[in-house]
């Protein structure tokens, strides 16, 4: 005999309404723009997106093929230069000129990618290799680690000083992803890509992170959150890889737009650029893919977002 189901409260009824409307609400308030390509077919694993307001020109990470591409704003490659190490995967203004590049093991300085010094040794494991990362308020570049085989837990987030001293933030980490901070530069928005979660932590006068807590809940949304990029308004616009998409959640972290990339699965990262820092670059790797699929993967593709992006700080 089947027992009789269970006999759900009036109130209890009500509240489930209540939330389920409110979820419908959020759902038809969403907006769905479409993103269009800009540059086709231009690298294997491009990721981690900088656009240079100084030369008003893209520079995008080829990140297995340790290279850098540079673009113009319509999407023509003017030069891929290569990068020391086995992998290339962060850029970034150097005070005083030039840039700064992460590759696998170290932290460089070039002034514009033609000869490299190093600034940091930050890892010796031949089976890990560095990943996203940004600059905080102290000048210093975070970044984090991973392995090459994605295994969990083998990496961890750690920051590299202006004077090249190496600190330890969080560990273990398995994919970290998606660092950003807030204009005030006091609060740091971070992802470790298995989570599915993007994490809020307070960053102190020393540069060390406090307070971790869920900003947004991804476990529910298609995809994997990769890169993400910052707007003036405190949004964070995350890359999800595996969907074609990248998700924006305003500064108390609900959903606003769903940018959708046709044609692609693995959208790894973006950032705000152009004229009016209103247009949004997105990566798209083919990284793993057979070579008859995706034929829009490994490209560049851009959108109006309608809001500039926060400026970023330089190392130094």
């Amino acid at each position: 005999m089947n027992p009789a189901p269970p006999v759900m409260s009036t109130r209890f009824a009500t509240r489930v309404k209540v939330a389920a409307k409110r979820a419908l609400t959020r759902l038809v308030k969403v907006r769905k723009p479409t993103a269009e390509p800009l540059a086709l077919g231009i690298a294997t694993h491009a990721e981690g997106p900088f656009w240079d307001a100084a030369r008003e020109r893209l520079l995008v990470m080829d990140v297995l093929a340790a290279s850098v591409l540079e673009l113009t704003a319509a999407g023509e490659v003017l030069a891929r230069h290569a990068v020391p190490g086995r992998a290339a995967t962060i850029v970034r203004r150097r005070k005083g000129g030039g840039f700064v590049v992460a590759t696998d093991h170290r932290v460089l300085a070039t002034d514009d990618f033609d000869s490299f010094a190093s600034i940091a040794a930050f890892e010796s494991d031949p089976d890990l290799r560095s990943n996203d990362g940004g600059v905080d308020s102290l000048g210093g570049l975070v970044l984090g680690t991973m392995a090459y085989d994605e295994r969990p837990n083998a990496g961890r987030l750690l920051r590299v000083g202006p004077g090249g001293d190496v600190q330890t933030l969080i560990e273990p980490m398995s994919i970290p992803n998606g660092l950003q901070f807030d204009q005030a530069h006091r609060v740091a928005f971070h992802v470790d890509t298995r989570t599915r979660v993007i994490r809020a932590f307070d960053v102190d006068d020393d540069g060390r992170w406090s307070a971790p807590r869920v900003h947004a809940d991804l476990h529910h949304f298609s995809g994997w959150p990769d890169g993400m990029a910052i707007d003036q308004d405190g949004g964070l616009w995350v890359a999800m890889w595996g969907a074609g998409e990248v998700r924006h959640f305003d500064e108390v972290g609900e959903l606003v737009d769903v940018v959708r990339v046709p044609g692609v699965t693995q959208t790894s990262s973006c950032a705000f650029g152009g004229a009016d820092g209103r247009t949004l670059f997105i990566t798209v790797s083919r990284k793993d893919l057979p070579s008859d699929a995706e034929p829009a993967a490994g490209s560049v593709f851009a959108i109006d977002a309608e809001v500039r992006g926060a400026e970023l700080r330089a190392f130094g």
